[in-house]
């Protein structure tokens, strides 16, 4: 009965806390870079991620307990991670004059090799928990591997098409890099 409770209140304050863990990072992203180009770059694949991750649990039963909570939490933290180090070394190379698609291929060809990895290391990791007998642990890898590639694969297609649009190299509103 007590668990029962605790998770119908859970699902009634889902909506409030992942708007407390958005506002949190957003207002990090928008001091660490001062632009509001770069909270967006940041943040809509981060969003669209947590989305697809909610999708993903009502098909396949998993509801919002006390500990699903925070693993999409965990998500957005790795999330953000793989954001801000490919956004900021876009900005690097548009300072120094290269336009979007060269920067874009640098910041592949750099940081966008070590976010895939990372990425890659981390859902590897935790796909092998996807087989557990514990039906929890079994929930946390899918739902924790679908977060880490799908906040991968916004980070390196999803941001730069949108910088392509917000950035516009040599303008005063180009974001800031920390």
């Amino acid at each position: 009965g007590i668990e029962v409770a605790t998770n119908q209140e859970i699902a009634a304050a889902q909506n409030r806390m992942m708007l407390l863990i958005y506002s949190v990072v957003g207002a990090l992203v928008l001091i660490t870079f001062s632009s509001w180009r770069a909270a967006i770059c940041i943040m809509v694949p981060l969003a669209l991620t947590s989305l697809l991750c909610e999708a993903l649990m009502a098909w396949l039963g998993i509801g919002v307990k006390v500990a699903t909570l925070p693993v999409i939490a965990l998500g957005v933290g790795v999330g953000v991670d793989y954001g801000i180090y490919i956004y900021a070394k876009l900005v690097y190379f548009l300072r120094r004059g290269m336009g979007i698609q060269e920067a874009y291929y640098n910041t592949l060809a750099t940081t966008g090799a070590a976010v895939s990895l990372t990425a890659t290391m981390l859902a590897v990791g935790v796909a092998t928990w996807i087989w557990s007998p514990i039906k929890f642990q079994a929930d946390m890898g899918l739902l924790l591997t679908f977060m880490f590639v799908w906040n991968m694969v916004g980070a390196l297609w999803l941001l730069p098409a949108l910088a392509h649009y917000l950035i516009k190299p040599g303008k005063a509103g180009m974001a800031q890099t920390p």
